[in-house]
C-alpha cells in the first residue's frame, strides 16, 4: 500500500528517465565539491588553539564546511573499497547539502537586520535552514570527537555561541552529552560502527540524520517566519521528505548526492512562486517541489500513517531496492 500510494504521488507529475551517468572526466570539475572547499580546515588541527582548547566557529560558513572536511578526512580509510579519492565517502551529503544552502543563500539572514550571508561567510542564526543544518553538523562533529574517529586529541573541543538563542544549541561534548544524549548516542554509535557493510553504515548514518532533525525541527518553528510562504513551505517539506528518502537507505556519496542536488531550487523561493510553474526552474525541479508538497500532505492526511507504511515496505533489501528506484525516477524525470 505505501509503494502504490507512493507512486500514485509521484505519477501526478512524473515521467520515469534515466539518471545521465557520471564520466570521470564529471568527476574532475570543480563544481562537484562545496564552494570554497579548497580554503577550509581539514583537520581537527588546522582550526585555531586558545587556552587549552579548539576553538571552534559554526556561524562562519568556512569553519562549519571545515568540520564536515575533517569528518571526511577522518573516517577515509573506512570507504577505500567504494572508491578513489573518498568519493564514496556516504557523509558527502552533509557538505554538499550545507554548500547547496550557501550558494542559493539560505544561510543569510532573512530578516535583514544584520547583512550576514550576503557577499560574505557569516552564517545567520535567523536563518531556519542554518539553524537545523547546524544539528547535522556540530552535533555529528562532537559524536565524531567522543566516539574517538579523531584520536587522541590534546585539546578539548570547544564550539563559540551564536549571538542569539544560545539555549537552542549546544557546545561541548559534554554540553551535548547532558542535553541530547540520544542524539549523542546515535552519531556516536555511526562514527563507532566497525562492521562495514555499506547498507547497515547507512542505516546508522540514516537514523541518526533523522533524528537530528526530528530533534531539531520543534525548535526552530518560529524561525520559518522570516521565510516566504512558498520557502517556509519548502522547507517542512523537505525535512518530512527526509524521512522517506531514509528509509530506502538512499546512498550520499559525492557522485549519488550531487546528481540529485541539481534538482533543488537554486535560489530561495519568494511570494509569487507558484507551483508547478515556477519561473526560471527546470520541468524537474517544479516536479520534485510538487511531489515533495503532495507526499508531506499526503502524510498530514494520513496522521504519518502513510510514512509508517513505507518504511515497513522499506524494512527489506528488496523494499529499499524498490524504493531507491522510485526516487531515482522521481528525481531524474
Amino acid at each position: 500500500f505505501a509503494i502504490n500510494a507512493f507512486l500514485f504521488i509521484t505519477s501526478i507529475t512524473l515521467n520515469p528517465a534515466a539518471t545521465t551517468a557520471w564520466s570521470d572526466k564529471d568527476a574532475t570539475k570543480e563544481d562537484i565539491y562545496p564552494q570554497l572547499w579548497d580554503l577550509v580546515p581539514e583537520s581537527l588541527l588546522n582550526f585555531p588553539v586558545k587556552d587549552n582548547k579548539i576553538i571552534i566557529n559554526p556561524w562562519n560558513y568556512r569553519e562549519r564546511l571545515g568540520v564536515y572536511k575533517s569528518l571526511l578526512n577522518a573516517t577515509a580509510k573506512y570507504f577505500t573499497a567504494f572508491g578513489s579519492q573518498n568519493f564514496g565517502n556516504i557523509l558527502w551529503g552533509l557538505p554538499l547539502q550545507h554548500g547547496w544552502q550557501f550558494r542559493t543563500g539560505r544561510l543569510a539572514d532573512p530578516s535583514n537586520r544584520t547583512s550576514c550571508g550576503y557577499g560574505n561567510v557569516c552564517i545567520s542564526v535567523r536563518s531556519w535552514w542554518s539553524c537545523m543544518n547546524y544539528y547535522l553538523a556540530v552535533i555529528p562533529f562532537l559524536g565524531a570527537v567522543e566516539a574517538g574517529i579523531f584520536g587522541e586529541v590534546q585539546y578539548e573541543v570547544e564550539i563559540l555561541p551564536p549571538e542569539e538563542r544560545r539555549t537552542d544549541f549546544c557546545y561541548s561534548v559534554a554540553d551535548c552529552r547532558s542535553r541530547i544524549p540520544k542524539l549523542m548516542d546515535l552519531w556516536k554509535a555511526y562514527f563507532e560502527f566497525s562492521s562495514f557493510v555499506l547498507d547497515d553504515a547507512l542505516y546508522y548514518m540514516w537514523k541518526a540524520h533523522v533524528t537530528s532533525i526530528a530533534c531539531a525541527l520543534p525548535k526552530f518553528q518560529d524561525s520559518l517566519k522570516y521565510l516566504s510562504d512558498p520557502e517556509a513551505n519548502f522547507g517542512t517539506d523537505w525535512a518530512n521528505g527526509v524521512d522517506f528518502i531514509a528509509a530506502t537507505h538512499f546512498p550520499t556519496d559525492l557522485q549519488t548526492t550531487n546528481e540529485f542536488q541539481v534538482f533543488l531550487p537554486q535560489r530561495m523561493l519568494v511570494e509569487g512562486d507558484n507551483l508547478p510553474s515556477i519561473s526560471g526552474f527546470s520541468p524537474q525541479q517544479n516536479r520534485v517541489l510538487v511531489s515533495l508538497r503532495a507526499l508531506h500532505k499526503a502524510n498530514q492526511l494520513t496522521g504519518g500513517l502513510l510514512l509508517e507504511l513505507w518504511q515497513k515496505a522499506m524494512s527489506t533489501e528488496e523494499g529499499r531496492k524498490i524504493g531507491r528506484k522510485l526516487i531515482e525516477d522521481l528525481a531524474s524525470s
